[in-house]
């Protein structure tokens, strides 16, 4: 029997549409919510992201504000932009696209983020929150696939999740907040990485099993057990000359092959980035409510 496909895309519509709710709220008393939004140099899929999260904060009311810079923009310039972010009351959030031009920029850039306005959840002072479980922001792709499997009436509670990858961004945040006794975790959990010996060992024991390594297909069907939940982060571009562009999107899951052993599956596009936006526009109006109530 064919896997269920997570639709990220409706869960996220139907998170936007709360959002909207919210939003109409804040406007009725006098607050739109703001995002600052800082892209360095052009690459395309960087600025691809900043017009798609553009568009999503525009559909729901929520003012943005896009700063450019030339991919040779020094240090004081970038973080010039981000301070005049951080003063700007009508900015409630600040994004700093990622990557930068220059990789080791990145720590003191996200570090002068106002961490009251760092919706990415990337500052020092958010990620210690995280870890301790303490409020703040919480990172988005890893909120936005806790979110998605809840939503999706996927148990988490007491359930095995395996976690491909390591990064700061998805797989350190995800294992935390996974492991953390609340609502959207209780879960006992495993983070392996391209580096794992013998990763189909662990993956095969995995209730819930999350790709987020960056590997094209890493996991195939032998990788993964009858029944388990595959939720697939990967976002990679491989050649393919049939299509108009060159080249199609696929995951760090062998999707087709896949799909036949798992219970649920989410797609590639369609299934974790939608929610990822979601969550960017979930942490601007929180921020913006914040600003109210303090």
């Amino acid at each position: 029997m064919a896997a269920r496909i997570i639709d990220g895309k409706a869960i996220a519509a139907e998170m936007r549409q709360e959002l909207a709710e919210r939003v109409a709220v804040l406007k009725g008393r006098g607050i739109v919510p703001g995002l600052g939004v800082l892209l360095v140099g052009d690459d395309p899929a960087s600025r691809s992201y900043v017009t798609a999260k553009e568009k999503a904060c525009a559909k729901i009311g929520i003012y943005s504000d896009e700063r450019r810079l030339p991919a040779d923009s020094g240090m004081d310039e970038i973080l010039r932009v981000v301070q005049a972010f951080n003063r700007d009351e009508r900015i409630h959030g600040v994004l700093v696209q990622l990557p930068l031009p220059e990789p080791g920029m990145e720590r003191e850039v996200l570090a002068a983020i106002d961490p009251a306005k760092d919706v990415d959840g990337f500052h020092p002072l958010n990620a210690g929150r995280l870890m301790l479980g303490l409020p703040g922001f919480l990172p988005c792709t890893p909120h936005g696939i806790l979110q998605m499997l809840k939503r999706s009436g996927i148990v988490i509670e007491g359930a095995h999740v395996v976690i491909v990858g390591r990064s700061n961004i998805v797989g350190r945040p995800l294992a935390v907040l996974l492991s953390r006794k609340w609502e959207l975790g209780n879960a006992t959990v495993t983070v392996c990485h391209t580096r794992t010996r013998d990763l189909g060992t662990y993956t095969r024991q995995a209730d819930i099993l999350v790709a987020a390594a960056g590997r094209p297909e890493m996991i195939g069907a032998e990788m993964v057990r009858e029944g388990a939940v595959v939720v697939d982060v990967g976002v990679n571009r491989v050649a393919d000359s049939t299509r108009p562009k060159g080249y199609r999107l696929v995951g760090d899951v062998d999707f087709e092959a896949v799909k036949v052993k798992a219970a649920a599956i989410t797609p590639v596009p369609g299934g974790v980035g939608p929610m990822t936006i979601t969550m960017l526009l979930y942490n601007t109006v929180e921020a913006a409510e914040k600003s109210v109530t303090g």
